[in-house]
């Protein structure tokens, strides 16, 4: 069995999982951006040295410009200066304040080298047998990349701790009703397992016993009816399992789901039981509607079910001399059953598991434990809800409200 904190471990390593993938996409798209936005940057520079040089090709020669930029800060502040390289490779500052050329063989195009402690960008253009050369420093390029990669490395890691605590939150929450499931799963199959080894370790026991010594006719017809009752009970168990499963995932929508009236189930149920009744010596009622008010989306196997369930769960409470009364009535649009006994009731404390499987009460008869979850089960498949409170004649009230079709007309319920 996983341990309690698995839930937690799971969620983090989701979260680690979905943290990573955006991590490295939000790289992926830092990369691609970044890159774009250098490539725009050195472009502007570019074109800048493009007009620069064609401004001053334009001067006349040896007359000096001043940079077309701000003055008396540091080189890396000037947009753009400007030099002529003579044909013997002397070289002319035509802008004010500009900084030492570096030595190179010039070329037509662009090309970037370091120049007074920092680096620069320079563009050539032949001109008067030499050449003219623009510079502008890079470093205010440079700047901005890296205030840019500091402002995405911000949003990113705030980007990464999002991400992995809203992964973290959402798997522990899409983990939770796994985690139920799986839990009631364990806890159904141990059930399961508890009350069918019950009947079947009485079988054995009786067999044993009846085999190791000889009895008369009399004996061996007593141990017998012991094993047919535990029998009994074995087959009753797993028919209601097998019920079960065929339930669970049961939809309203289901090819097995139809227009069924619940006043018809009603009145099989009271011609079943009415010998259950006059045997206990109590009464049994049934008040329903006109035929056909009373018609709701749902199989009949099912709804015939849940009665059937209810109603003999009542005849087991209900006790020498009490009642149970069973009503349906239509109204508004709603369809509600009603089943009320006179037994000792459900404790409030106890309703919230009584439609458990396996649950039974310490107060009443024996069981297998499965026949509410049954009726629950047939409520859930056909939309229904349920109230479970006090009755008006002393014991539980079981009630189902359901949406009417809408084929119905309205009808005032009539004793039936």
């Amino acid at each position: 069995m996983r341990r309690p904190d698995d839930r937690w471990v799971h969620a983090a390593k989701v979260a680690l999982a979905a943290t990573a993938v955006v991590g490295a996409v939000a790289l992926l798209l830092v990369l691609a951006v970044n890159t774009l936005i250098e490539r725009n940057l050195a472009r502007d520079i570019d074109n800048r040295l493009a007009t620069v040089l064609s401004a001053d090709a334009a001067a006349p020669p040896g007359s000096i410009v001043p940079s077309s930029g701000r003055h008396g800060g540091d080189v890396d502040d000037v947009p753009a200066f400007v030099w002529r390289v003579g044909p013997t490779g002397q070289v002319t500052a035509l802008s004010v304040g500009a900084p030492e050329l570096p030595a190179h063989e010039w070329q037509a195009g662009t090309v970037s080298m370091p120049t007074g402690g920092g680096t620069f960008r320079y563009a050539a253009v032949p001109s008067q047998g030499g050449w003219l050369v623009a510079g502008e420093s890079v470093a205010r390029a440079h700047d901005a990349r890296g205030d840019l990669w500091a402002v995405e490395l911000a949003l990113g890691a705030l980007l990464l701790v999002v991400t992995f605590v809203g992964s973290f939150i959402v798997g522990l929450r899409a983990s939770a009703p796994i985690e139920q499931i799986r839990r009631r799963q364990a806890e159904f199959t141990a059930d399961a397992s508890h009350e069918l080894r019950t009947p079947l370790s009485v079988i054995e026991a009786e067999v044993e016993l009846a085999l190791g010594r000889r009895r008369d006719s009399a004996e061996y017809r007593s141990t017998l009816e012991r094993i047919g009752s535990e029998s009994h009970r074995l087959h009753a168990i797993v028919d209601d399992l097998l019920w079960l499963a065929r339930s669970d995932g049961r939809s309203p929508d289901s090819d097995q789901a139809g227009i069924f009236d619940v006043s018809e189930a009603v009145a099989t149920a009271a011609i079943r039981f009415r010998a259950v009744a006059e045997a206990g010596s109590f009464s049994l009622t049934t008040h329903t509607c006109t035929p056909g008010a009373a018609r709701v989306r749902g199989d009949q196997e099912g709804i015939d079910r849940l009665v059937t369930v209810l109603v003999d769960n009542a005849c087991k409470y209900a006790g020498a001399g009490g009642a149970v009364e069973v009503r349906v009535t239509a109204s508004g649009g709603r369809v509600l059953l009603s089943v009320d006994d006179s037994g000792p009731g459900i404790p409030e404390a106890d309703r919230a598991r009584v439609f458990d499987r396996f649950h039974r009460s310490d107060q009443g008869p024996d069981g297998t434990g499965l026949g509410l979850a049954i009726a629950d089960a047939v409520v859930r498949s056909t939309s229904g809800t349920w109230s479970v409170t006090d009755s008006p004649l002393g014991g539980a009230h079981f009630g189902v409200t359901w949406r009417q079709d809408a084929r119905v007309a309205m009808v005032q319920p009539v004793p039936a």
